[in-house]
């Protein structure tokens, strides 16, 4: 872990609610093709063909994916013109004369698009885990390309030893609720926020922290950073983009997530040694000062020597330097499967 300053370090104790993005952070962020369901009169061929098209001009991790899918099955991808992302619910473009609109159900009835003849397919896609895309063209709905993203496999783990912590875990995502629940199932959180917009993020740790809540937020995307900065504590995945590492103040290198527990536990055992370190102060103070002061003199006036001054000085500062050291051995004694 790289921890950015002592405050942080000391602040982490605190936290009493953990908010996780879902992309990246629960999953891997690599996602795959999964389904390609024609509506009308195109081939499954065509529909993957048009909207691989589009998607291959979007920066986002499930469009990397539908492209990944079509060139895998040796498909021919036409160029896409007027390219234009519509952030938090698609992409659109024009393939060879037609207009294309790729995305959520929001942006369908926005348009409009009638989306009844795919509502069944999205219902049963959404229960499966998986994030379902709707593909219009010229403004009919032209059929439902879905991609999955794997669940890391420490991910059920580290969210198990968070709530035996005693904290709050909480899912948030811009998926639909139903896909969103099928992976906090998966992983078994209950409290999922689902169907965020980009910005919204930001905003649910916000209205969190007027709560009364102190608030870590877990995330690795561009669209995570606002939310980093806004969280009380930022915990940024390695694997993620450089924004967000830069917006959090927590960076776990590896990308497990279970390295959340761990930097809370390390907080936790940071601050239990302070305050053992200034209990042992103010007993060494305690008794040293009236000593000092010679209000015990006739018993202890041998005690007043320079050399015993200095040999009691030294010795409460090595105990606790000593005591701080044990932090060294965090490694061995933090919690269960997490690494430091």
């Amino acid at each position: 872990m790289l921890i950015k300053g002592g405050e942080v370090l000391e602040l982490a104790h605190r936290i009493d609610t953990v908010v996780l993005d879902k992309t990246g952070t629960i999953t891997t962020g690599r996602a795959e093709l999964t389904d390609v369901i024609p509506l009308g009169d195109i081939s499954e061929s065509e529909l993957l063909s048009v909207v691989a098209s589009v998607e291959r001009q979007s920066e986002h991790s499930l469009a990397a994916a539908i492209v990944r899918g079509a060139e895998a099955r040796g498909l021919d991808i036409p160029p896409a013109s007027g390219f234009r992302a519509l952030p938090g619910q698609g992409v659109e473009a024009k393939v060879s004369g037609r207009f294309v609109l790729i995305g959520n159900s929001r942006l369908m009835i926005e348009e409009p698009v009638d989306i009844k003849p795919a509502e069944a397919a999205l219902e049963l896609l959404a229960a499966q885990g998986k994030t379902p895309m709707l593909a219009a063209i010229n403004g009919r709905i032209a059929g439902i390309v879905a991609v999955a993203d794997r669940v890391k496999p420490e991910s059920k783990q580290a969210i198990l030893t968070l709530e035996r912590m005693g904290l709050d875990v909480v899912m948030v995502t811009g998926d639909n609720r139903r896909t969103a629940e099928a992976i906090a199932r998966e992983v078994g959180i209950n409290r999922v926020i689902a169907e965020v917009m980009p910005g919204g993020k930001a905003d649910e740790i916000k209205r969190l922290r007027t709560e009364g809540k102190v608030v870590a937020m877990v995330g690795d995307g561009i669209n995570d950073a606002p939310a980093l900065a806004e969280a009380d504590v930022g915990i940024a995945i390695d694997t993620g983009s450089d924004i967000a590492i830069e917006a959090a103040d927590i960076t776990l290198l590896r990308g497990d997530l279970r390295g959340v527990s761990t930097a809370i536990a390390l907080s936790n055992a940071t601050i239990r040694t302070v305050r053992q370190n200034l209990f042992w102060a103010f007993v060494y103070n305690v008794i040293g000062i009236p000593l000092a002061a010679g209000v015990f003199y006739p018993i202890t006036g041998w005690l007043l020597s320079p050399v015993i001054a200095s040999a009691a000085m030294s010795l409460s500062s090595v105990s606790v330097l000593t005591n701080s050291l044990r932090l060294r051995r965090f490694k061995a004694t933090a919690a269960p499967g997490a690494a430091a």
